[in-house]
């Protein structure tokens, strides 16, 4: 496997249920087929399409991290023209606002709905297989980041989504309390293991660059 190329993984159409353990809400998303990259974005990948290493530590299979959620918004419409795609944000000329084309069928961000139906893969527990043999976290990291793809995958054959790096969504956490605040899913090599769960939720300001926060990419199926 090429951990420093994009490789997409057909994901099922499917309903996911979805929970947040501040406000005790829970809500049904329905969602058409798509396709999610096999692992996040490697730090290979990052400087061949941005010509940056922005990372903490370096190594070309290793997942980028401390990029923001703005970075992997351009991130993804840089991919998609190199790729021949269709850009699938718009972004405002103040820097300020993004609109996202869902007619377009370049990379984007997955939402959240698509990040868990994708993390669980048919699975309906907190882990798709024992964490230990799934991701890495706080107990068997050695407090540092991994190459990706060398823990086992979950039943769609995608790697890391528990563990190594929070993955950036597309969704606002909750404007009304925080504002421009985004999702982030996934957990990663620093947090306990109650943090590495299908249904764990953090938010983070779009412009804040974390040390254990990075990204995976998505593309809509487009008719």
């Amino acid at each position: 496997m090429d951990a420093s190329a994009e490789e997409m993984i057909a994901v099922p159409p499917g309903r996911v249920r979805l929970s947040d353990r501040r406000t005790q809400r829970s809500w049904s998303v329905d969602l058409a087929p798509y396709e999610l990259a096999a692992f996040p974005v490697t730090q290979a990948l990052y400087a061949q399409v941005t010509g940056l290493r922005p990372s903490t530590g370096q190594g070309a299979r290793l997942p980028v991290d401390s990029v923001s959620w703005w970075d992997a918004v351009r991130f993804c419409n840089a991919l998609s023209r190199q790729d021949g795609f269709a850009p699938a944000y718009h972004l405002h000329t103040d820097g300020e606002g993004v609109e996202w084309d869902a007619s377009a069928d370049g990379y984007r961000l997955p939402t959240e709905a698509e990040w868990e139906h994708a993390c669980r893969a048919g699975t309906t527990g907190p882990h798709y297989g024992p964490l230990d043999e799934i991701a890495w976290y706080r107990d068997n990291s050695d407090e540092q980041i991994h190459d990706v793809a060398r823990k086992r995958p979950n039943p769609w054959g995608l790697y890391d989504m528990l563990g190594n790096v929070w993955d950036w969504c597309w969704d606002i956490y909750d404007a009304e309390v925080y504002g421009a605040y985004r999702v982030l899913r996934g957990g990663g090599w620093f947090d306990e293991h109650w943090s590495c769960r299908a249904s764990a939720r953090r938010r983070s300001h779009p412009t804040f660059q974390v040390d254990d926060v990075g990204f995976r990419i998505a593309r809509s199926l487009v008719c």
